[in-house]
């Protein structure tokens, strides 16, 4: 049974910073392709960060040189630190395995509010 269990989401200001974190079991977590998407209210689930196995990550434009996704193959998670949060950071965050079928987690949610 595949799980993807997130952690690390809640309420922080402007400006500050949160460190997501996703563990992974019942995949060969070195074979996919992990990444974290994120959904806001009455928009649509968008891409946030990736990262294949060899490390090449890929970044939505509105948070490169904020965010920082990374990943460890023998602990088999994947994290997304994010700094310099916006508002418009506010979305319920998911993380995914991608290989030949894409598997979410639960989400979690961050709000970034003064």
């Amino acid at each position: 049974q595949v799980q993807l269990l997130e952690s690390g989401g809640g309420l922080v200001q402007p400006g500050g910073s949160l460190r997501l974190s996703c563990a992974a079991s019942g995949i060969t977590f070195s074979t996919y392709t992990m990444g974290w998407y994120r959904q806001a209210p009455g928009k649509q689930r968008e891409m946030v960060a990736t990262v294949t196995l060899p490390g090449d990550r890929n970044y939505a434009d509105s948070v490169k040189g904020r965010f920082t996704i990374s990943r460890d193959n023998v602990k088999n998670t994947v994290d997304l630190q994010m700094n310099s949060l916006k508002p418009e950071d506010t979305a319920v965050y998911y993380c995914s395995a991608n290989r030949i079928y894409r598997y979410w987690g639960q989400g979690t949610q961050v709000t970034v509010s003064s």
